[in-house]
């Protein structure tokens, strides 16, 4: 129930407005889902056609004209190469396209989290001024990993084009693959906060990305823990749960047939299983990251304290637009922001970091939360 100051304390509710446990996170972002299904459905629907359409379109065509008259084992041995190449590049769309969805929900989950109300398309109207930016923040955090990957194992490659011994290659690989994978890992973490900072902060991309880096000191291993729990969630949904219906499908319409027709209809049963069960495990997956940056902002800048010291609900200090302590502070390069309505402008006031020093630093909430 909503304390005297307008505050909902209940620790039962969704999205609680305090520094969260990595399983409030995990239901917070389903609570989100479910809260909003149209948008963050809806929107995830359509990253995952795109996706999985353009990918089996690629299968069908690129794997050759032999493998779509019937699929033998030679055959599959033959096309390895081409699948593998195919079933990586999905992973990256899939990738750019959780980290996109992360942006667009951030707005939604960070209303619920203040207890603010999320009228129709409110969503995009508070990420509609900062898309461009958005998309090219996610393409930032999604190639510095693969960059940091590819340098290490760059030896290695270089090596088996040129012939060189195969002990050298080997050894190249032995030490180059856990270096690659491990720099990926370490910077896709760093980075991964920036996304939903770019919308909520209303930064540059350079800004965005120097917030994430502040945001993540001292918390790496949990934030990592978080993310790496939603993917095996994911992985098994979305791998495993969600697709055995359509497999059992494809078995037993498909299976046996070698004919093109059994191949297209297989591949179009596939598709829309594929389909289906990103479009559900996608929104999870971005409204972690979310909400993985609104705990760091509660943790170590004391979000949810700032706005209890000023008395006031998050309503009131978003209608008030700052008038009930320092105005907040715009992000490096902000241009205003003319398009937004006052309750959105409002609403993205609460997000903007404040001066160090405004509200922090002599009571006994100063310094950053474990």
């Amino acid at each position: 129930m909503p304390g005297p100051d307008g505050w909902d304390d209940d620790a039962d509710a969704d999205v609680p407005f305090r520094p969260m446990s990595i399983s409030e996170m995990l239901d917070g972002a389903i609570a989100g889902i479910r809260r909003r299904p149209r948008t963050s459905l809806g929107i995830a629907l359509a990253f995952s056609t795109v996706i999985q359409v353009a990918s089996s379109v690629a299968a069908y065509f690129f794997i050759g004209n032999e493998a779509r008259d019937e699929v033998t084992p030679g055959v599959l041995i033959r096309s390895f190469g081409a699948q593998l190449t195919l079933a990586l590049m999905g992973l990256v769309l899939s990738a750019y396209g959780i980290l996109v969805l992360s942006g667009l929900l951030a707005p939604i989950l960070g209303r619920e989290l203040v207890g603010l109300p999320i009228a129709p398309r409110q969503a995009w109207r508070d990420s509609r001024p900062r898309l461009g930016r958005l998309a090219a923040t996610a393409a930032v955090v999604l190639l510095v990993p693969l960059l940091a990957m590819t340098a290490p194992i760059l030896p290695f490659i270089l090596l088996v084009a040129s012939g060189a011994h195969p002990a050298l290659g080997a050894l190249a690989a032995v030490v180059g693959f856990p270096i690659g994978i491990g720099l990926m890992v370490w910077s896709y973490v760093l980075l991964v906060q920036a996304v939903p900072a770019v919308v909520l902060e209303r930064t540059t991309v350079g800004g965005a990305l120097g917030r994430a880096w502040v945001l993540s000191k001292g918390r790496w291993l949990r934030t990592c823990g978080t993310l790496l729990l939603a993917i095996l969630i994911t992985v098994f949904m979305g791998f495993f749960a969600l697709r055995i219906p359509f497999l059992v499908i494809q078995l037993l319409f498909f299976g046996i047939g070698s004919d093109g027709g059994s191949t297209m209809g297989a591949l179009t049963v596939d598709t829309v299983g594929r389909i289906i069960s990103w479009s559900v495990v996608l929104p999870f997956d971005a409204g972690v990251i979310a909400l993985l940056y609104m705990d760091r902002r509660m943790r170590r800048e004391g979000l949810d304290l700032d706005l209890r010291t000023r008395g006031r609900s998050a309503a009131a200090v978003a209608a008030g637009s700052g008038r009930d302590g320092p105005t907040p502070t715009a992000g490096p390069g902000d241009t205003g922001d003319q398009g937004d309505d006052v309750d959105g402008e409002g609403f993205i006031d609460l997000w903007r970091p404040r001066p160090v020093g405004a509200w922090r630093g002599t009571g006994p909430e100063a310094g950053a939360r474990p």
